[in-house]
């Protein structure tokens, strides 16, 4: 699991940032910890703050290990900085062992990379050339500068003999992000988690029983044709199969386009959250608020927090009923706020030591944690 992380040059974030996932001294939540790591964090601030960039150098890091498509690494420079590198940094932490990686990039070229296990140097690299220890030392000539050397060490080796490091890749591919508002889904373990796809192969009886479980008042089927009352729909056999949503109360079954946006958001994003729940892995999601009920935020998180192991859900969301210690830790939110000149930065809650009595969206409402627009209203 991710422990801590560092950024600097990154976009929004100008200065040297670190992203703490460690648990602190509170005594509340444990179904919110897994071991001594914090199973994720909210990001929450203003429009244009950085929250969504808070999240990318997660997404950034698993789409250059695990996707097929060129990465233009220049977009994530810092564009209001004189600095001419990039820097990142992670800790993860796999059945008790240390695993630190980072790397660097100027322009589209990385500069510098490295990996250690339990504090032992596995690869080693500067610009072109690069060194990889495993069973033995072996010496890597032209590397090429727009791809990440752990990715083709990895490919090539599998990283047969390390069984902390096997473990650590298979920990990463189980990872999904979301795009909530544009319903983008990215499944780095190459199974596709798109509801209609997910359906196709696992029926529609584990997003039922969620749906029983949770008390809401309608199931779907996945059908080609559904007659009831007169009202009858149909696709043709090349267009396949199509989601319906049955309500309680409503004897025709409703297609899924024609369902609230709210509706359409959560059929999209709840076979990633099953997915990650049962496998693990981490949970990316953007815009989470995209559509849905505060309520249903609150379920879905409370949810993730109590069925998940393995798993970690770094989330953005404007909801701030979610800033509620019945849901998640003070350690667990970070308020993003932009500073003039300065870029974006980060403010843990629990950095104010607020008591666990004390209501965090009042708190943070009234600008103790920072992250909070300021406006004017217009005088009439």
């Amino acid at each position: 699991m991710l422990k801590r992380m560092s950024i600097k040059n990154f976009k929004c974030f100008k200065n040297e940032t670190v992203f703490d996932f460690g648990k602190t001294n509170y005594k509340l939540l444990e179904r919110n910890i897994y071991g001594k790591i914090l199973k994720g964090a909210l990001f929450v601030g203003d429009n244009a703050s950085g929250k969504t960039t808070a999240i990318q150098p997660i997404k950034l890091l698993l789409d250059l290990l695990f996707r097929d498509r060129d990465i233009s690494l220049v977009l994530f420079t810092c564009l209001f900085s004189s600095e001419q590198i990039t820097g990142l940094e992670y800790e993860f932490e796999i059945d008790g062992h240390k695993i630190d990686y980072s790397f660097s990039f100027t322009g589209d070229f990385f500069v510098e990379e490295k990996l250690q296990a339990d504090g032992e140097v596995i690869i080693e690299r500067l610009k072109e050339s690069a060194k990889l220890q495993l069973r033995q030392e072996i010496t890597y000539h032209e590397v090429d500068q727009s791809m990440l050397f752990l990715k083709r060490a990895y490919f090539n080796t599998k990283f047969v003999g390390s069984d902390i490091l096997v473990k650590w890749f298979d920990f990463l591919k189980k990872s999904v992000y979301i795009d909530a508002y544009s319903r983008k889904v990215i499944a780095y373990g190459g199974e596709s988690l798109v509801a209609q796809k997910y359906i196709e192969k696992y029926g529609v009886d584990s997003l039922n029983d969620f749906f029983a479980k949770n008390h809401f008042k309608y199931a779907i089927q996945y059908a080609q044709e559904v007659e009831k009352r007169g009202i009858r729909y149909k696709l043709d056999e090349e267009e396949g199969k199509m989601i319906f949503f049955e309500r309680q109360g409503i004897d025709v079954p409703i297609p899924v386009f024609m369902e609230s946006a709210g509706n359409q958001t959560l059929i999209n994003i709840l076979p990633a959250i099953l997915s990650v729940i049962e496998n693990g892995g981490m949970l990316v999601i953007d815009e989470f608020s995209s559509g849905l009920h505060n309520k249903l935020e609150e379920l879905l998180v409370k949810y993730i927090m109590n069925k998940g192991e393995n798993l970690q859900l770094f989330f953005v969301s404007h909801s701030t009923n979610l800033l509620s210690n019945s849901i998640l830790r003070p350690d667990q939110i970070y308020a993003v706020e932009m500073e003039d000149g300065e870029g974006s930065r980060l403010y843990r809650f629990s950095e104010e030591q607020p008591r666990v009595a004390q209501n965090l969206e009042k708190m943070y409402l009234s600008g103790v944690f920072g992250g909070i627009p300021e406006y004017e209203a217009v005088q009439e």
